[in-house]
């Protein structure tokens, strides 16, 4: 059982910036990828960000050049580097974890991120 805690949500302004970060409870050297979704209000959950165990990554189109994915090994954590935010980027962030290419998805419980006009 793997549980992931996320942080760094909150109210922000057009143009801003935020970090989100999401805490992992395993050593997350090996793990086939983790990344982010998120969720707007009456929306389907969507695919944001994405790191693999060998530090590639992939980014949806609507946040290409402006968000950033990383890790950090020592401390089991991921990170997404949001930058030029935009209203339409508000929506509860979630974070996920996949150990195996075939593995069960785990979840975090999600942060919200409004982003005002």
């Amino acid at each position: 059982q793997v549980q992931l805690v996320e942080s760094g949500g909150g109210l922000v302004q057009t143009g801003g910036s935020l970090r989100l970060s999401c805490a992992a409870s395993n050593s997350i050297t090996s793990t086939y990828v983790m990344g982010w979704y998120r969720q707007a209000p009456g929306k389907q959950r969507e695919l944001v960000a994405g790191i693999t165990r060998s530090d590639s990554t992939n980014y949806a189109d609507f946040v290409k050049g402006r968000f950033a994915i990383s890790r950090d090994i020592a401390k089991n954590t991921v990170y997404l580097q949001m930058n030029s935010l935009k209203p339409e980027d508000t929506a509860v962030y979630y974070c996920y974890s996949k150990l195996g290419p075939i593995s069960t998805v785990y979840w975090g419980q999600g942060t919200q991120v409004p982003v005002s006009s």
